[in-house]
Formats: structure tokens, C-alpha cells, sequence
């Protein structure tokens, strides 16, 4: 798809500031600092749209992206961060899988990893729970453009073997940096609208 309007409609904390439109949505979910703002950005042909930050844990809603009129991205805040109240999770926690389980216009979920360590126990069991759940999957491991070319037939074999992936599992290797990969997550995006 062709980028030329986005909007961030809403940061959303429940379920009646959800978009009352039926554009399909696509949520990015991760551990905290893994790209998921980086992604959107080079899905959307924009620098610095979604807000990337070096401080982890910095998303605490559900972030609307109007993308086109046409879909919906929704940035989940990340997982696997602690340095907030047991309270501020446990919330966080009911609202993502509020979202994620009973959302109608929700299409599928991009799972982001980082693609330079092998899937942490929490990488793990999001997609687990994800795969439960019956809800479509794309996983996406980013920072390649840190890995020597040479060596991502290793990561990959590690991260589908980690994930329990077969070969007809969607996995995209991904660099925000070279825009590697962005062209077969939109497809994947659009076999979903």
C-alpha cells in the first residue's frame, strides 16, 4: 500500500475510546524496545510518526493509527518490562488481552522479536497464547541490519525452532535501517484487509 495519510486517532486506555469505525486493524505487539514504533514508521514512509523512545515501556495505551482511511495499526505497549507497579501491569495485561481476544475488527497481530537473540521466555509465551487464541500471526524479527547477512539463515532457524514455527509460518526478517522486509509485511497486511 501506498502511504500518504496517517493520523493517530486515539490512545486508548478501554474499550469505549476504541474507533467506532469497521476498518480492519492490525496490532503490533512486543517486548518493550523491540521496534514496534520503528516498524510502523517505515510501514507508513515516515521518520519519526510513532514515537520511538530508548527508555522502555514509554507505550502505555493502545495507539489508533488511521492508516488511508482503510486500516487501523494498533501499537500495543510492550511486555517483559518491570520498571512499573505490579498494579500498572496487571492493567496493562486485561486491556491488551481484552483488545486482542474480543476486538472484532481485528485482522491478525505482527509479533515482533528482536532478531539478534534467540525468542525470550516472554516472546514465547505471547505467541503461544496468540496461537491459542486462534488469531493470525505474523512474526517479524527486527534489527537484522545488526547481524552480518552471512548468519540469518542461522537466526532464523533459531527463532522458528524457539517459536516452534513450521516452514508455512509466516516469519519476516526485518531492518528498519535498510527497509528490508517492509514490503512483504504489507503483504501480509493486505491478504488481511
Amino acid at each position: 500500500m501506498e502511504v500518504h495519510n496517517v493520523d493517530l486517532t486515539i490512545s486508548a486506555v478501554e474499550e469505549a475510546q476504541y474507533p467506532k469505525t469497521n476498518y480492519p486493524e492490525i496490532a503490533l505487539v512486543g517486548r518493550s524496545n523491540v521496534g514496534k514504533s520503528s516498524l510502523t514508521n517505515v510501514l507508513i514512509n515516515r521518520k519519526s510518526f510513532a514515537r520511538t523512545s530508548s527508555q522502555p515501556g514509554k507505550t502505555q495505551t493502545l495507539n489508533f493509527y488511521n492508516v488511508e482511511d482503510q486500516l487501523f495499526f494498533v501499537d500495543v505497549p510492550g511486555y517483559g518490562y518491570a520498571k512499573t507497579s505490579k498494579a500498572n501491569r496487571e492493567k496493562w495485561g486485561k486491556m491488551i488481552e481484552h483488545y486482542l481476544t474480543e476486538r472484532e475488527q481485528l485482522r491478525g497481530v505482527i509479533t515482533l522479536i528482536d532478531g539478534r537473540h534467540e525468542p525470550t521466555a516472554d516472546d514465547v509465551a505471547m505467541h503461544e497464547w496468540l496461537a491459542y487464541y486462534g488469531i493470525d500471526i505474523l512474526t517479524v524479527a527486527t534489527k537484522m541490519d545488526k547481524i552480518v547477512p552471512g548468519k540469518w539463515n542461522k537466526q532464523e532457524s533459531i527463532i522458528r525452532k524457539s517459536l516452534q514455527l513450521s516452514s508455512n509460518d509466516d516469519l519476516v526478517l526485518f531492518s528498519a535501517l535498510t527497509k528490508k522486509g517492509k514490503d512483504e509485511v504489507w503483504n501480509w497486511i493486505e491478504g488481511r484487509m
